[in-house]
């Protein structure tokens, strides 16, 4: 394997997670939505399926524990702010606190233990192909899950009815109840879908990325998963770009950290905040882009009976 073909392959798998958590989280604020418990979210789901996969010897185990750990922290935000009508800044930071804090406590006895990885999916003669085949040919499976899933978020919502339905919430969630839509029960399962992501994007850390628990091995992945919806104005092809580009700036800060470059470790670790920050400056100098695709109902709470 050369330089090159390590390198890109450590972007890739830098960039999956982020993908995973930004796609879920894209279609909870396209119905309105807004959850800022993805970090806390991202470590339930860290934890769990690694947790999962190490006493059942399965890493399918470990995927379908932190799919289902991520659902179940997503559908207690759902309760809170959806039929109890909470403020869902608070919810979602209090979601993220949460989280991490849950994480640690479950975590410590797993602390240090070998975990079960998910291997690369071997192509035979494809997989062989110089620089091209280990990229294209050599990933893991949820790598290609990614992009399956950001395919499929960018085809249902701009092509399908169910799609016109969540956008039509996030809108005007008062005309879309009006038409006879139930705009609880969409938040709710959106809401869901988004923290099936965030568990999926956690589980992935701790059975691909870095096979074992480490607390607070999340990072901040979460907080730059949601500025990565925003980047993108709320386009699934965008967050594609903008999770690979930001992975790439995660992973270039490591190597040249690891090559030796004469800048302070702590500067390089935050290059992707950087980046980040950077990003939504530039992005809020087009108004009309983001004011076209900024779902207008994002964050407000809804009561049918007004």
């Amino acid at each position: 394997m050369t330089g090159i073909e390590a390198v890109l392959l450590t972007i890739i798998t830098a960039s999956t997670p982020l993908l995973l958590a930004a796609i879920g989280e894209l279609v909870v604020e396209r119905s309105g939505v807004l959850n800022l418990g993805v970090e806390g979210m991202m470590s339930l789901g860290a934890v769990s399926g690694f947790a999962a996969a190490y006493t059942s010897g399965s890493a399918v185990v470990g995927v379908v524990a932190a799919i289902m750990t991520g659902a179940a922290i997503a559908l207690l935000f759902a309760y809170l702010t959806q039929t109890l009508v909470a403020n869902q800044v608070a919810t979602g930071l209090a979601l993220t606190l949460f989280g991490l804090g849950l994480s640690g406590l479950v975590g410590e006895s797993f602390t240090g233990l070998p975990g079960v990885k998910i291997n690369p999916i071997d192509i035979p003669m494809l997989g062989d192909i110089p620089l091209v085949g280990p990229i294209l040919f050599g990933q893991d499976v949820l790598v290609y899950a990614s992009i399956v899933l950001t395919i499929f978020v960018a085809w249902t919502l701009a092509r399908t009815r169910i799609g016109l339905v969540i956008r039509a919430i996030g809108g005007n969630h008062y005309s879309a109840h009006s038409l006879g839509y139930s705009v609880v029960a969409v938040r709710y399962a959106c809401i869901a879908f988004g923290g099936s992501c965030a568990g999926l994007a956690g589980g992935y850390l701790s059975l691909v990325y870095t096979p074992q628990w480490i607390e607070n091995m999340t990072a901040g992945r979460g907080w730059i998963a949601l500025a990565l919806v925003v980047f993108s104005t709320w386009a699934p092809k965008r967050v594609a770009i903008g999770a690979y580009l930001f992975g790439a700036v995660w992973i270039m800060g490591l190597y040249a950290q690891g090559v030796g470059v004469a800048v302070a470790p702590q500067l390089l670790s935050s290059l992707p905040y950087l980046a980040t920050i950077v990003g939504l400056v530039l992005l809020s100098g087009d108004r009309f882009l983001t004011r076209r695709n900024t779902p207008a109902c994002i964050g407000l709470p809804f009561v049918a009976d007004r």
